[in-house]
């Protein structure tokens, strides 16, 4: 999910706006204050009040996985606790970043959270932001330790990590990446966490929906037909693009905070262009 900031300030109406738009396009969950909610801009206070709002409007129709990463266990483990004292149903919580930890350290790093917090937790493996990659056998080790890991998200864009984490142990994987959704779910992952679904929630939806129904031809056309788009999301980072796109559409979501800015003319082009053609609107 978009953080919405409006004069600085986190936008309460546009959020619940964001919420009621995306469980009416057939979401299955809500992911709040993870990357594309840019967790690491919100404070301590303004982080807790956008999981403590998502799952009062969320109100247990679908379920909220919290964002509650962080690259100190201790301030990750804070987190984590306020997520289960607010209601959420499960935590997203990231690789330490910046540290740079061996394999044992992130493995102490997740087990003191699952041990402390009795609380489901979503792995979260994105080195791009990170510098650190989980290990498909660090993966295994803590999903045999400890029965709240139910889950990873994968946005390595490795397709063997995906591989070699299923030959090892039955965790559900889900993409990270939208433009990596079919090649994952035909390898076996669950799903997507997916940054385009703030824009276009029914469609990515039915993307899965058809991987899942193993009809992987008519999620390929798909697949080809948005390609295009989720590459332009990403070409001045994320959520830059999808805030310009929501803008576009008439959902504005608000500002960046800084040390993000908004996209570059030639990107804000693109992605208008290809809205059009899509008929996004």
């Amino acid at each position: 999910m978009i953080t919405p900031f409006r004069d600085g300030k986190l936008d309460e109406a546009r959020l619940r706006e964001q919420i009621e738009r995306q469980i009416a396009g057939g979401i299955d969950g809500l992911v709040p204050v993870g990357t594309t909610g840019e967790s690491p801009t919100l404070d301590f206070a303004e982080h807790e009040r956008v999981l403590e709002l998502t799952v009062q409007f969320a109100n247990k129709r679908v379920p909220v996985i919290a964002g509650a990463g962080g690259n100190a266990t201790s301030e990750a483990l804070e987190l984590h606790a306020f997520a289960k004292k607010c209601g959420a149903d499960a935590c997203l919580s990231v690789n330490p970043y910046y540290n740079k930890p061996s394999q044992e350290g992130l493995y102490r790093h997740f087990m003191t959270l699952a041990e402390r917090v009795d609380l489901p937790i979503v792995l979260y493996n994105i080195p791009g932001r990170t510098s650190i990659t989980m290990s498909a056998q660090t993966v295994a080790r803590l999903r045999k330790a400890n029965p709240n890991f139910i889950a990873i998200k994968e946005a390595s864009g490795s397709m063997d990590l995906t591989s070699e984490i299923r030959s090892l142990c039955d965790i559900p994987i889900f993409s990270g990446d939208d433009s990596l959704t079919v090649p994952l779910m035909a390898l076996g992952a669950a799903g997507i966490v997916s940054v385009v679904s703030n824009l276009i929630p029914d469609q990515v939806k039915a993307i899965a929906t058809a991987c899942q129904a193993g009809n992987f031809a008519a999620a390929r056309a798909q697949h080809d037909r948005l390609f295009p788009l989720f590459k332009a999301l990403f070409l001045d980072g994320n959520p830059v693009g999808i805030k310009c796109a929501m803008k576009l559409a008439g959902l504005d979501t608000g500002e960046l905070r800084l040390p993000l800015w908004e996209a570059s003319e030639s990107t804000k082009q693109q992605i208008s262009e290809l809205m059009r053609k899509l008929k996004i609107v």
